[in-house]
């Protein structure tokens, strides 16, 4: 009779049927889908079949690299198992199971010599709590270089600050809570840098092209700018804060239901502390560059770029990579209707831009496309980063 093993557990004669290869039909999960890890364990018959012993073999990668159960509970989340689907292997929720699935598993080094403890979450100690300051500081630098230069100069070392605050953010985000994981595919840093280059020229040049011009330099909306970049440092301490309430949660709790809903709030409440930080910035670099105090463009433009990161970071960069896109183009195809319609006969082409502009000034647009932009996003937020999978490791972990 042949034998199966999984890391020192033994099955026979039943388990072919567990795993997928006998008559054992899958039924739907809560949520109407039909998955193998929902299928009702067979009763108990010939051979004392293992319902949880099947399960495990079914996911034996998942098993043997966990370092706690937590993990083995939000990959089981991953794969469509429910609290549902627990009670079907006698466990009154999903971590029950996990629980009892981690304890199932040799946890000798010789048998598992390639697990790896899970890293902690990134602290302040860890170095990326200086490094958040980096951006802000060259673009302050950057700033006070274009207000005191004038003609070519000034040009040189607009060109220069933008790279050095580039290459800056790079630094700062490679690091701590926002640091995007290996082997994550996103392509939203081009639309990233087109979003800000919109905030700091973009009202200037579509106001410009509204009044028959530009006749010469436009102006930059620098205060803006800085504000975002000097933003960078709340924005790693509320994903951090994130991070570690998350994870506290997730032990805590007894349900993935339970844990959404203890999440959601926790979730709420650092993007409107992110919010404030970023009002009142706001309002000092206005206060400070003599512009505008707060910007409604420029506070949606902060809140989408800071639910983008978490959702890359969290593990879902598809939805922010297309929302972060289409806002980037409906920005430029509000540019281009400006200009275009100086063509002969082409004078309708900007009167969708200019009556938003005349009723609510040149920054209603940015305010309009990042803030419809980040209110999806905060919606597809509340249910992807309220799942025990998007906070099974600490973000950045490989």
């Amino acid at each position: 009779m042949s034998e199966l093993r999984l890391d020192g557990l033994e099955s026979r004669d039943g388990a072919d049927e567990l795993v997928g290869f006998g008559p054992a039909e899958p039924s739907p999960d809560e949520e109407g889908r039909t998955s193998p890890e929902s299928a009702s364990p067979p009763a108990a018959g010939r051979g004392a079949v293992d319902p949880v012993k099947a399960l495990m073999h079914r996911h034996r990668e998942l098993c043997e690299r966990a370092v706690d159960p937590l993990e083995i509970a939000a990959g089981l989340e991953a794969h469509g198992v429910t609290d549902r689907t627990a009670a079907r292997f006698r466990h009154r929720d999903v971590f029950s199971l996990a629980e009892e699935m981690y304890a199932r598993v040799p946890r000798d080094a010789d048998t598992s010599p390639e697990r790896r403890p899970m890293p902690a979450a990134s602290g302040p100690g860890g170095g990326w709590a200086v490094l958040a300051l980096l951006p802000g500081a060259l673009c302050a630098a950057a700033v006070a270089g274009v207000r005191l230069t004038h003609g070519q100069p000034r040009l040189a070392v607009a060109a220069a600050g933008a790279l050095a605050v580039a290459l800056g953010l790079r630094v700062a985000l490679r690091r701590g809570p926002l640091r995007v994981p290996l082997g994550t595919t996103g392509r939203s840093g081009t639309w990233t840098c087109w979003l800000l280059a919109y905030a700091l020229l973009g009202d200037g040049l579509l106001a410009a092209g509204l009044a028959d011009g530009p006749e010469g330099p436009w102006p930059l909306a620098t205060a803006p700018v800085l504000a975002l970049a000097l933003s960078c440092a709340p924005a790693l301490w509320c994903a951090h804060l994130l991070s570690v309430r998350a994870r506290r949660k997730l032990g805590a709790s007894r349900g993935l239901a339970d844990f959404a809903d203890s999440v959601k709030p926790l979730l709420l409440g650092v993007f409107a502390l992110y919010l404030c930080a970023l009002v009142s910035l706001l309002a000092l670099c206005g206060t400070v560059l003599d512009q505008p105090a707060v910007s409604v463009g420029a506070v949606a433009l902060g809140a989408l770029l800071l639910l983008a990161r978490l959702l890359t970071v969290h593990g879902f960069p598809h939805a922010p990579a297309v929302v972060l896109c289409t806002a980037a183009l409906t920005e430029t195809c509000a540019l281009a209707t400006v200009f275009a319609s100086r063509l002969p006969g082409c004078s309708l082409l900007a009167s969708p831009v200019r009556t938003v502009t005349d009723a609510w000034g040149p920054g209603a647009v940015l305010g309009l496309v990042c803030g419809i932009a980040a209110l999806l996003l905060l919606v597809h937020a509340t249910r992807t980063l309220t799942r025990a999978s998007a906070h099974a490791r600490p973000p950045g972990a490989t």
